[in-house]
């Protein structure tokens, strides 16, 4: 999270462009994928709107020595989906995200994050996951979900990236009740969530196609599912959460255990390739940062701390934590919850800020909340207010905006969301504090690195050199792509992250 004054929420322009993926020039038929149909000038148009939006929420372009060879590998993928008939159709962006994440929008735009192409063992695996997304724009899906889901009704639903996801006018209650997260900023999520299985598997199929076209081996997509099936139950036991829960891209692409057969079944009818490039893509990635960008916070367990704001929070065991380029969003069985700023400026006046804080969350639609009530928490000034909002099933929920005032022209707040009259957040309210100068000087950024292996080393061995203080084994495992019976062999090259 990064101090910001753009709103936390996204405008009707990002949720227009995502949803309306767009089938064609304006008329009314959507290309089959065995068809593709060209980039139209109404896509370039969507695309080019949405994307500063998703440089944004993504913590921008990775400018570093990998990105030229992340934009060549995405550019030779896309254009074997004949969207496009040159790599200057494309748009590569190689996002500065701690989060497994790729996608790709109308308009010849295509993203992966440093942390999914960390994730990669190959250059075959990094063209496979993007291909997939590349074959939900080739497929239109974008445009067969929106069918589903009228403009009108998306974008009524308060003005904010909520309704989009949640695809009806369902108005505040609807969306208060469906959980923050639901419109709490992981844009990525309006271009993925609401794909079908069918559409899925159709995305792994042209997915695969475009490897084989590319000259690669077409399993590799089958690997990276896998892979990225580690790494998801790896980061929720990191969490506290149950294994078999699955966050972030896994969550928009449901059943990987069972696509990484059908993926692998499926390769099988391409002409058998063994290129996979993994030296050149290991050469690639070497040194690249690795998790959280210091300079917007690090999650380290169930700790959020930020060396450049100075500050720290602890939420509750069994809660995992995503840092969004303006906000950490937190979430678990109990509730949900975003700590983040304001759009406006903190001026000193806590009232104001308050009613700012909800406003930002209920747009035109009044929310009645409680008498601000204050306190101190850790040396901090606090000013906070809870409204009781109705869920869609006959309850209540409790949106509680609590605000910790900083400095005269600084606050940050808590906007939380729970079932009233239960209290999971407490001691997280209780938590922040501010980080000392020696503690803020502390916190490293972390690095990817390539080893060789030796004669003597083990997992156990090479996992201990993990720069983590828990599951290095299976951090180590599921970088690495490897089955618990998997055996190393000297000289093969793995990688670990280092401080």
């Amino acid at each position: 999270m990064k101090y910001t004054k753009m709103a936390l929420f996204m405008g009707a322009s990002l949720a227009a462009a995502s949803c309306t993926g767009g089938g064609s020039d304006g008329g009314g038929g959507v290309a089959s994928a065995s068809t593709p149909q060209a980039i139209s000038q109404k896509e370039k148009q969507q695309g080019a709107e949405a994307h500063p939006q998703i440089l944004n929420e993504f913590g921008g372009s990775y400018e570093s020595p990998q990105t030229a060879y992340v934009v060549r590998v995405g550019k030779n993928i896309a254009v074997q989906s004949g969207l496009g008939n040159a790599q200057s159709d494309f748009t590569v962006s190689f996002l500065n995200s701690p989060v497994n994440n790729a996608f790709a929008i109308p308009g010849g735009y295509i993203y992966i994050t440093r942390q999914l192409a960390a994730l990669c063992n190959s250059e075959a695996e990094m063209a496979g996951v993007l291909g997939h997304e590349v074959g939900h724009v080739a497929a239109r899906h974008s445009e067969k979900r929106r069918k589903s889901s009228t403009l009108a009704g998306i974008l009524g639903a308060v003005g904010t990236i909520g309704g989009a996801l949640l695809g009806d006018n369902s108005g505040l209650a609807g969306i208060l009740g469906a959980g923050l997260k639901q419109y709490s900023g992981t844009v990525a999520q309006l271009f993925t969530l609401r794909y079908s299985r069918k559409q899925e598997e159709e995305a792994d199929d042209l997915g695969i196609r475009y490897l084989s076209k590319a000259g690669y081996d077409p399993t590799a997509l089958s690997d990276m599912l896998s892979s990225l099936a580690m790494q998801t139950t790896v980061d929720a036991q990191a969490a506290g959460r149950d294994a078999r829960s699955i966050p972030e891209w896994a969550s928009t692409h449901p059943d990987p255990a069972r696509r990484v057969v059908r993926a692998a079944n499926n390769a099988k009818a391409f002409a058998a390739n063994t290129v996979r490039k993994q030296d050149s893509h290991f050469a690639a990635i070497d040194g690249m940062l690795y998790g959280d960008d210091p300079k917007q916070g690090v999650i380290e367990g169930q700790n959020f701390l930020h060396p450049d704001l100075r500050l720290k929070f602890t939420v509750p065991n069994g809660y995992g934590m995503q840092n969004t380029n303006r906000s950490v969003n937190i979430s678990g069985n109990g509730g949900q919850a975003l700590f983040t700023t304001n759009a406006q400026a903190y001026t000193g006046d806590q009232s104001a800020y308050i009613a700012s804080a909800f406003k930002e969350i209920a747009g035109d639609q009044q929310v009645s909340y409680s008498e601000i009530r204050k306190t101190t928490v850790n040396g901090l000034p606090v000013f906070y207010a809870t409204a009781t909002v109705p869920t869609q099933k006959g309850g209540s929920n409790d949106l509680t905006i609590f605000a910790y005032e900083f400095s005269k022209s600084q606050a940050f707040h808590f906007a939380t969301l729970a079932p009233s009259g239960s209290s999971p957040f407490d001691a997280m309210y209780q938590s922040v504090r501010r980080l000392s100068a020696s503690e803020a000087g502390e916190i490293k950024p972390r690095k990817l690195r390539i080893v060789t292996v030796g004669r003597n080393d083990t997992v156990t061995s090479l996992s201990n050199r993990m720069a983590y203080n828990n599951l290095q084994k299976e951090r180590f495992m599921a970088l690495n792509g490897m089955r618990s019976d998997a055996a190393l062999t000297a000289g093969s090259k793995v990688k670990i992250v280092t401080y």
